[in-house]
């Protein structure tokens, strides 16, 4: 018979309802709707709360409870010390308003979530044998992005008064999929902790015919992210295309520059060749570990995952520390002269390769490196082995990056100012041709000293995705372009963009005429 439906299955009532003690209205006064934006901060201040209510229930000798604070609803479900822990489901009904543990998870509930017999051991071990779940809907505690919009503007908060993460045995989540989705969908989650930043990081989304799976490996506030066009996610597939096309070609072209250097003109480089080697080398690893991680990632081996995670990070903070060099070195040449450094190559060297080492193995050490998923418009799943945790992305990452373009940005000035200065000096041939060579001069600068990570480190805004895309073309054939920059100074200049080749002795002095040295680069 056509028409009908499956009437949506109810939950039991409750053995008991209760009140979270010291509620901070997270709707500022105003009943919750949907248009009303719930504060994050006081929803994770009322969750961390949930716990106060376990010892009521022990004292009223019950294991199952209603928690009602204005429009906010959840359920407390206790395991007593003698019981054996065991899996459970909690369920949300729509018909009912209501949430509440059932027998066994049946279709056609709006949310429901499976919480393993693990993480119920994992909370007994640090509640001194106390094992319970909380779980709290909020409805639109919204989002920080707004190219995205969370599903149903509701978010589920799950505690158990312990660190629940890592598990084997996933916490699933089922959410019913409505027949007017359009867009991406993502199973996201927030720790609770400052702003209010959604993350993929530890769930897995599976998108099933008429359910949406969410398979995290830890607690926290979830939600379900619906993706608008034209955001990261849409573009993930296409990115990655022109990476993978970029890095390829960058990876060749590196190996022909460092084939050509080691053996054929390793015995007459000079000082600014061998840096630009070893940024060769950082650039060659970088790009190799990120063309293997989602291989890596694929396989499953946490080890390896982990290995591979520190390797593309390591690369990647190796690279910014040549950059780094790359500008010391041309302040020292052009800038500064006239100083005495003794063992000058062995001193940057052991900066370029030892300075982000200890960064590496700290976050390493603190299991920060996983498998990290992401979903493509397709709707497969890619995995990238990596950290998600944003105080390491920001003050690590951006943070160390920020200080080496603050550097190599005002030593791009500084040089581009004497070019500028030494081009009304020296007559010149012709206009265009005098541009020419300072274009290329300038684009030889940003390369050398990474100025177009700059690109995808700070782009915000509505240039956002556009500027993903420079970012990608730029950096992953940012080997080609400075293989092109190496073959030049060695066929059309002599070298004459470096120091004195005869100079590599243990003292290096550096000491010229700054505006010689300058109509040396493109001369």
């Amino acid at each position: 018979m056509t028409g009908r439906t499956t009437p949506e299955p109810t939950v039991p009532p409750p053995e008991m309802t209760l009140k979270i003690p010291d509620w901070e209205n997270e709707t500022n006064g105003q009943p919750q709707t949907n248009t009303v934006q719930v504060d994050p901060q006081k929803a994770a201040k009322n969750l961390e709360k949930v716990e106060s209510l376990v010892e009521q229930m022990e004292i009223s000798n019950k294991t199952n409870a209603a928690i009602v604070n204005g429009d906010v609803i959840g359920v407390l479900q206790r395991q007593p010390n003698d019981k054996p822990t065991k899996d459970i489901n909690i369920c949300y009904s729509s018909n009912q308003n209501m949430i509440n543990v059932v027998e066994s998870n049946q279709a056609g509930y709006p949310w429901s979530v499976k919480i393993p017999r693990e993480a119920f051991n994992k909370s007994r071990q640090e509640n001194n044998g106390s094992a319970f779940v909380g779980v709290l809907r909020f409805k639109n505690m919204g989002n920080k992005d707004k190219t995205y919009t969370v599903l149903g503007n509701e978010c589920y908060g799950i505690t158990m008064g312990a660190n629940i993460s890592n598990l084997t045995d996933n916490i699933d989540m089922t959410i019913k999929k409505k027949d007017n989705l359009v867009g991406n969908v993502s199973c996201v989650s927030w720790d609770g902790k400052g702003e209010l930043n959604w993350t993929t990081f530890g769930c897995e989304t599976i998108i099933e015919d008429k359910t949406i799976k969410c398979s995290c490996s830890h607690l926290t506030f979830f939600a379900v992210l619906m993706s608008l066009p034209g955001n990261p996610s849409s573009d993930l597939e296409t990115l990655t295309l022109i990476s993978s096309i970029g890095c390829g070609i960058s990876i060749f072209f590196l190996s022909i520059g460092l084939f050509m250097h080691f053996l054929l003109r390793k015995a007459k480089s000079n000082q600014a060749t061998k840096i630009l080697m070893n940024m060769f080398v950082a650039l060659f690893l970088l790009n190799i570990s990120f063309l293997s991680n989602e291989s890596v990632a694929n396989t499953g081996d946490n080890a390896a995952c982990v290995f591979i995670a520190l390797l593309l990070h390591y690369s990647m903070l190796a690279s910014f520390t040549w950059f780094f060099i790359q500008a010391l070195h041309m302040y020292l040449w052009l800038i500064r002269q006239n100083v005495t450094i003794t063992n000058y190559m062995r001193k940057i060297t052991v900066l370029g390769w030892v300075c982000a080492a200890p960064i590496v193995v700290a976050i390493a050490s603190g299991g920060e490196y996983e498998a990290v998923t992401l979903n493509t418009t397709s709707g497969k799943i890619a995995r990238m082995c990596w950290t998600t945790n944003p105080y390491i992305h920001y003050i690590v990452n951006i943070g160390y990056y920020a200080l080496v373009f603050i550097f190599t940005t005002g030593i791009f000035i500084m040089i581009v100012t004497k070019v500028l200065q030494a081009r009304k000096i020296k007559a010149v041939d012709g206009k265009r041709k005098t541009f020419r060579k300072q274009l290329m001069m300038v684009l030889s600068l940003f390369l050398l000293f990474g100025l177009t990570w700059s690109v995808a480190f700070f782009s915000y805004g509505p240039m956002r995705i556009t500027s993903y895309y420079i970012f990608t073309v730029l950096n992953s054939l940012q080997g080609f372009f400075l293989f092109l920059y190496y073959y030049h100074i060695h066929n059309d200049v002599a070298g004459q963009f470096s120091d004195d080749p005869e100079n590599t002795d243990s003292n290096t002095v550096i000491a010229q005429s700054s505006i010689t040295a300058v109509e040396n680069i493109y001369h």
